[in-house]
């Protein structure tokens, strides 16, 4: 079944709307557990640019949002050394749920629940264009990575390993 190509506004489609964000939809048929790789294929972009945004928590179980590439995992122990916390570790996917406002595999730093502060791998601020879900699952927005740090106030941060 063919998705639509228009899809209902969503918290994070309208914030980007309200800022007067310019971005493109991108919907796909969603994979339960399929990520951002699976997203990528389906869509035919490079998993590079597609980026996830992932919930976690420091060791005083305050939040926050990374926003890594779809084909790197976080290093938590660089992440949590350059934001000066003793660890860093994934919100449980109901925690991260509550945090955000937002189903996993759904989860966009754009109009969440509550306010946390948001960490970007810093090479993804180097592309000219990225992916990231637009507050549903099977939806992706397309934006210029500096529309992170602008409307989320994203600190620039290097923790990312390959992939494997």
């Amino acid at each position: 079944m063919r998705k639509p190509d228009r899809v209902s506004e969503t918290p994070a489609t309208a914030k980007l709307k309200a800022a007067g964000v310019a971005f493109t939809e991108h919907p796909y048929e969603y994979l339960e557990h399929g990520g951002a790789q699976h997203s990528a294929q389906v869509l035919g972009f490079d998993p590079f640019m597609v980026v996830k945004t992932l919930v976690m928590q420091d060791q005083d179980a305050k939040p926050l949002l990374v926003l890594m590439h779809g084909n790197r995992k976080v290093s938590t122990k660089n992440l949590a050394r350059q934001i000066a916390a003793k660890s860093v570790e994934p919100c449980a996917p109901e925690v991260a749920s509550r945090h955000s406002g937002y189903l996993v595999g759904g989860t966009s730093p754009f109009g969440t629940r509550r306010a946390m502060p948001v960490y970007i791998e810093a090479s993804v601020l180097q592309l000219p264009r990225i992916l990231i879900n637009g507050g549903r699952r099977g939806f992706l927005v397309g934006i210029n990575p500096q529309v992170c740090v602008q409307l989320l106030s994203a600190k620039s941060v290097t923790c990312a390993l390959e992939d494997k």
